[in-house]
Parts: C-alpha cells; structure tokens; sequence
C-alpha cells in the first residue's frame, strides 16, 4: 500500500506559490510554457512528502487542440466564447490534428520535469475522458445539469457517438505520447460520469473508456515504451464499478461517496483501489484528520490500495491540513503493514 497525492489539480492552484507564479502568467500560458509547467509541477514536492507528482496542465487542452478557444475567466472557471451549438458545428473541429505538434509543451513539459525530479518520485500524466470534454465542449462551461449535453445523447445518438469516439482516438494519441515523453503512469478523469444514469453511461461513456485503454496500450507498445498503470476516475459512477473493474485500466479512482468494502467486493482482487477521503474531511482537526486516516485505511486494507482524496481540495483549505493528511497516511500505513493490525477507531 502506498500514498499517492496531486491526482486532481485543483490540489495545487490555491497555494500560494502557484498564486504568485499565476499572477504573472495567464493560465494556459503555464500549460504551454513547459518551464513554467514543470516549475508549477514540482512546487507540491517541496511542501508536502508526496509520493507522486503529476503534470501542470488542464483537461481542456484537447479541446484547444481540436480548434476551440478556452479562455480561464477567474472567480468562473473554463468558458468556451464558441461551444457546439448543433451537430454541424462538429465539422468545424480539426480531427487530422497533429498530437505531436500540437500539444508538443506538455510533452516537452513532461520530459523537463522528469529529469528534473531525478527519479525522486513518479510522474504521472492525464487527461480528461471524452465524455467529461464533450460536455464543456457543448455546455461552453461548467453546468449543474449537463442539459445540452445531454439533449445531444437524445435528440442526435449517432452524431454525440461520432464525437465521442473522435475524441477517444485524439485521447488515447496524446495519452501513448505522454508516456513517450516520461509519465509512469496516466489517469483519465471522467467527472462527469454521474450526470448520466447506468443505460446512458454504457452506452456512451464506458466504450470510449474502454477503447482507450485498449489503445493506448497497443500504441505504447508502437512507440517501444514500457507499459504503464492506466488509473480511471469516473466520479459519481457508483452504479458501474463491475463494468470499470473490466475496463482494462488497473486502477479505479473512488469518490468520497463510495464505500470502500463494498467497492472492492464489486470489483474483486483484479484492480487496485484509489481514495477516498471526503475533501471536507480536511477542515477538521489534524488530529481528527488521523483519525479519518485510519478508518480509511482499515475500510480499504493494504491489498491493491492508493491513499488518496475522494476529490480535489478546496480553495480555503489550510495546507498545513493537507499536510496533516499526507502524514497520517504514511504513519498509519506503516503501522498498519508492520504490525498487520486492526486500527481500533471509536
């Protein structure tokens, strides 16, 4: 068993060191400057005692690759001056892009930040699934409802099928490329999976899951790299864990809503679990935090399991907390290896 931390982004833009890098640069500007990105990177690594640290750069890149503007609207989030209004507009998007050109600075961002931390920890990669960037790509933002989104799947199923499995390819390209660039390992991040019902998530999300992780694999292979863990999250997506436990990724992300007993009898021993730590659990106490620690490590056990939040940090959220949690994770897991105990918790 193992902690493994900064798998959501949102874990690092609110420090203060990303806040002073942030004020002098745009937000993409950091994604496309590989400097910069591997700076943001490693800043993580000399505050908390991480055992993992993941590429600055945002889902919404591909979308960007495919001709679209994002811009970063602060206090707002990713907004799209331009989102697919209709399935023609489809037509609109450059699908013969070139991966390797186009997105050549998270490649290049990669590479430097491998060197760079020297084999100290792993570097992973990412990217977002291509559920999760159709629907910024239709809603032109974040929604709480994914309506438009969601019409598509209704009104126009072959067409949404389409652009989803266009999407997929372009995914699983920038993913195998990452890998070539130096990740050690990829997770994909479905978080809008629980805006769509069992049928509806089958239908139209799992595939291209599915065939990413098929793809990407026979691509590594191509490219003559080694394999990687391939990590899915797809948060919310409680009603599918049997089916991500056959996906081909061999780990599944869990968010704070899932119990961790009962998520590793759906899935059994094939998988490892990641999680999943409520988020808010981190306004506690840290020595409440501890205690939050130690339930989660007995619920998951020390077969297959990566310590972890249920989900990104919070923007108030006092990082000495986060450091708490980083701690306790280390030292209840090596008690709990050790002396192979039950951790008793009132």
């Amino acid at each position: 068993m193992h902690m493994s931390l900064l798998l959501s982004l949102l874990l690092l833009v609110f420090f203060s060191e990303f806040r002073d890098v942030r004020s002098k640069h745009d937000f993409f500007e950091i994604c496309q400057t590989p400097e910069l990105a591997c700076q943001v990177t490693l800043q993580p690594l000399e505050r908390f005692d991480l055992d993992a640290a993941i590429i600055f750069c945002d889902i919404l890149v591909i979308p960007q690759a495919l001709g679209m503007e994002v811009q970063m609207v602060p206090k707002q989030g990713p907004v799209f001056p331009t989102p697919l209004d209709s399935p023609l507009d489809i037509q609109k998007l450059h699908f013969d892009v070139n991966v390797c050109e186009k997105l050549k600075y998270v490649f290049d961002a990669i590479t430097l930040t491998r060197k760079r931390i020297n084999g100290r920890v792993p570097l992973l990669g990412f990217s977002g699934a291509p559920w999760t960037l159709m629907s910024y790509m239709i809603e032109g933002g974040g929604s709480k409802t994914l309506s438009k989104c969601k019409a598509w799947l209704y009104k126009h199923p072959d067409e949404s099928r389409m652009l989803l499995e266009k999407i997929s390819h372009l995914v699983s390209e920038y993913l195998a490329q990452q890998v070539k660039a130096g990740a050690q390992m990829l997770q994909v991040f479905e978080s809008n999976a629980g805006y769509l019902g069992p049928e509806m998530f089958k239908r139209f999300a799992l595939p291209c899951l599915q065939s990413i992780a098929v793809t990407v694999k026979r691509r590594v292979s191509e490219l003559g790299c080694d394999q990687v863990p391939l990590t899915v999250f797809a948060k919310d997506a409680h009603y599918a864990l049997e089916e991500l436990a056959t996906s081909g990724y061999d780990v599944i992300s869990l968010d704070w809503t899932m119990d961790p007993q009962q998520s590793r009898q759906r899935v059994g021993d094939g998988v490892t679990l990641q999680g999943n730590l409520d988020p808010c659990g981190l306004y506690a106490s840290p020595e409440d935090i501890r205690v939050q620690v130690e339930r989660m490590v007995q619920a998951f056990g020390c077969h297959r399991y990566i310590a972890n939040l249920g989900h990104g940090i919070y923007p108030d959220m006092n990082p000495m907390h986060l450091k708490a949690f980083v701690d306790s994770v280390h030292s209840v897991s090596e008690i709990y290896l050790k002396d192979n105990i039950v951790i008793e918790t009132n």
